[in-house]
């Protein structure tokens, strides 16, 4: 299941951004004391008492016809329909406003749970000032400053009461994959000519797709799938354009939910600063991973070409050496057939563990073939090493001391792990600890 969401709505300059900075624990969202200066929705990932969730960051709703103004109300209505709770922020120096009262009618609307949040609160004297907010009819409202940070562990706790239960999806031997890319790289039509149908309607404007739709066949070896669109993801500056309908969000969701993410080039337009953000996304969250060219067709070849093609993708997407590569035409159908038997693949190999016995033999050859570095005269010393968790494939290796496991010699490590077993598609995490 998906992480639950939470949206931050209100109307232009009462510290929305802030907020979300506090919640999320970094700064993500532009601070500035300009109203509309959050124009797009932004999100992260948060944690509270043990739950995970997603918040999204959205522009502000207001009654005023400025510009942009339009686009904004259209995305935080996005954002209120993706969320599982909303956290609405109004400002304790102005008192309600009518744009709050406006806001708070759209929320009326949402049927979805609504905790006021009376921001700018700094002080404990101007808490006599909040009660006014109850005319909005919201409930009790709660006094916080995202400034100082104050208050919003009461926030927080409230909100987890209304995140959705964890028995929503049943699990099976169904495996999971999703299609991401740049808009009008041609996922729609990859899942047409897989399925062998027109379930998703195919178009040449980019954004056709405005909604996630999962689809289930079976494979020819017998193995279920469960395929995911997620429809095109459009770069931030791009996000509150009119023609902008579905969100960044459900693709990370159907991310989350994915055991392996297919990541969809054109090869018709090469590879661009977007299609590495996108891949980023699925790498970050540790899921497997096959790089799909498609429209291979209209690419002009000679004997070099798919090599060439092949050599700059492992160039410009570094951290995805372990991923395979597919050149594939949705038009002609060419090599589409061997997509299922290599999703197959990289989901055992997402779930293949090592007895420790193996593992550690394995660790201590490569110290053997490469001794452990040194930093200020103290050498790194390996006792011994397990695997945790699959999904992705985790090792726990146990230390003198945590610091001195340079990323160099924990990614010879990860190479030496690869040489000795077959882990194609999938990242592997290793995670030094200090022995106790």
């Amino acid at each position: 299941m998906s992480n639950p969401t939470i949206a931050i709505v209100g109307r232009p300059n009462v510290g929305k951004s802030t907020l979300f900075n506090r919640i999320a624990g970094e700064r993500i969202s532009i601070v500035e004391d300009t109203p509309g200066v959050t124009r797009d929705r932004i999100y992260a990932k948060g944690e509270w008492l043990g739950h995970e969730f997603s918040i999204i960051d959205t522009g502000g709703i207001d009654i005023v016809d400025e510009p942009f103004m339009e686009q904004i109300k259209q995305q935080a209505q996005i954002a209120i329909d993706e969320a599982d709770v909303i956290l609405l922020a109004a400002s304790g120096k102005e008192g309600v406003t009518d744009a709050d009262e406006a806001v708070a009618k759209i929320l009326y609307r949402s049927n979805k749970p609504v905790i006021l949040m009376v921001n700018k609160v700094d002080n404990p004297e101007m808490r006599n000032d909040i009660y006014e907010f109850y005319a909005l009819g919201l409930g009790e409202p709660y006094p916080v400053s995202g400034s100082h940070g104050l208050g919003l562990g009461d926030v927080l706790d409230e909100a987890v009461k209304h995140f959705p239960t964890d028995n929503e999806e049943e699990e099976d031997e169904t495996i999971k994959f999703s299609l991401i890319g740049r808009p009008n790289v041609g996922k729609s039509s990859l899942i047409n000519a897989i399925l062998g149908e027109d379930r998703v309607i195919v178009s040449d404007i980019e954004g056709t797709t405005r909604d996630a739709i999962d689809t289930k066949f079976v494979g020819e070896s017998g193995q279920e799938f469960t395929m995911i669109d997620t429809a095109g993801m459009r770069k931030r500056g791009k996000v509150y354009e009119n023609t902008e309908k579905y969100s960044v969000m459900r693709a990370m969701r159907a991310i989350d939910r994915s055991d392996v993410v297919l990541v969809v080039l054109n090869g018709e337009e090469g590879i661009r600063e977007q299609d590495k953000r996108i891949a980023g996304y699925a790498h970050e969250a540790g899921r497997g991973v096959i790089i799909v060219v498609n429209k291979w067709d209209l690419v002009k070849k000679d004997t070099n070409t798919m090599k060439k093609f092949e050599e700059e993708i492992r160039d410009e997407f570094a951290y995805l050496d372990y991923a395979p590569i597919i050149f594939v035409s949705a038009m002609t159908k060419q090599r589409l057939n061997k997509i299922p038997a290599i999703i197959e693949e990289v989901s055992m190999n997402q779930n293949l563990r090592i007895p420790s016995s193996v593992l550690n033999d394995i660790i201590m050859d490569a110290v053997a073939i490469n001794p452990t570095p040194t930093d200020k005269g103290k050498r790194l010393k390996i006792f011994y090493a397990t695997q945790v968790a699959v999904k992705p494939p985790t090792f726990v290796v146990f230390v003198n001391e945590e610091e001195l496991m340079h990323f160099s010699y924990a990614r010879f490590l990860e190479n030496q792990i690869r040489k000795a077993f077959e882990f194609e598609g999938t990242p592997i995490k290793i995670i030094p600890r200090r022995r106790k």
